[in-house]
């Protein structure tokens, strides 16, 4: 009964958004699978999903003409997130749902906790970090690059990816999950933390870049604004910024699990 509800719930939300423009069709659909897996393990799953969700959404929609005037040729995707962004973001919480219903423990709290903390850090990172007036750093060489750039970092986006973790780590706390366990919060931050960093210089050093030839300048799309197929300038061909997001969440969730073992 739970499940029925929980699809009920998640449709809802995952129409809505899809209303909005923060979702695609494909992007609501998964939307709608990970809600109902989430509520179907617990209501407190679903409640710290939809935190997660509306914070990320609302953020996104911050200075987005700003955004897209800095960014808009460089990342891969943007506007509404496709099923493949979704999953890349939520499929190692919707698994340790799934795990939770199953086989209840605090291993999977921390978890999914853990994986939905590296994401909002990562989110967070990069939505306010592109408003930063200074231009970002790659991680690995310090080196100015233009905003958008994955593996850029700044002092306003460090500074929002520490606030992204402790959000979730204090949302997961305050919904009491493994009975408010200020253990599970502290692991909770350290994976979502861990997680976030690995998602900047996985997107720095193995990420796949391309290069416009007809523009001259850097970008993750393989079609540039101009029309022109860009070519490949460095990283792993087949690994895409949703691969690295999807890296990000499952250390996040493997920190987490770890940390609440050497804890309690």
């Amino acid at each position: 009964m739970r499940a029925i509800a929980g699809a009920l719930v998640a449709a809802a939300i995952a129409f809505a958004a899809w209303r909005a423009g923060s979702l695609s069709r494909s992007g609501a659909a998964a939307a709608l699978f990970i809600g109902t897996i989430a509520i179907a393990a617990g209501w407190t799953w679903g409640a710290l999903l939809t935190v997660y969700f509306v914070s990320s959404s609302v953020l996104s929609r911050i200075g987005v003409r700003v955004k897209a005037q800095r960014s808009g040729s460089i990342v891969e995707k943007g506007g509404a997130r496709d099923a493949p962004q979704v999953f890349a973001n939520g499929a190692v919480f919707a698994a340790a749902a799934a795990l939770q219903l199953l086989y209840p423990s605090s291993i999977w709290l921390a978890a999914g906790a853990g994986a939905l903390a590296a994401s909002a850090s990562d989110t967070w990172g990069t939505e306010i970090g592109m408003l930063a007036k200074s231009p970002p750093r790659m991680i690995t060489t310090w080196r100015t690059v233009p905003t958008g750039t994955s593996g850029g970092v700044s002092t306003l986006g460090l500074a929002a990816m520490v606030a992204g973790t402790l959000f979730i780590a204090l949302a997961a706390w305050l919904l009491h999950w493994n009975s408010g366990n200020a253990h599970v919060a502290l692991a909770v931050s350290v994976g979502g933390i861990i997680g976030a960093l690995v998602d900047s210089f996985g997107g720095a050093l193995w990420q796949s870049r391309r290069y416009c030839t007809r523009c001259g300048s850097a970008t993750e799309r393989v079609v540039h604004d101009c029309g022109t197929e860009t070519e490949r300038a460095g990283g792993l061909g087949w690994l895409n910024n949703d691969g690295v997001n999807a890296a990000c969440t499952l250390i996040g969730a493997i920190v987490a699990v770890g940390m609440l073992r050497l804890l309690q």
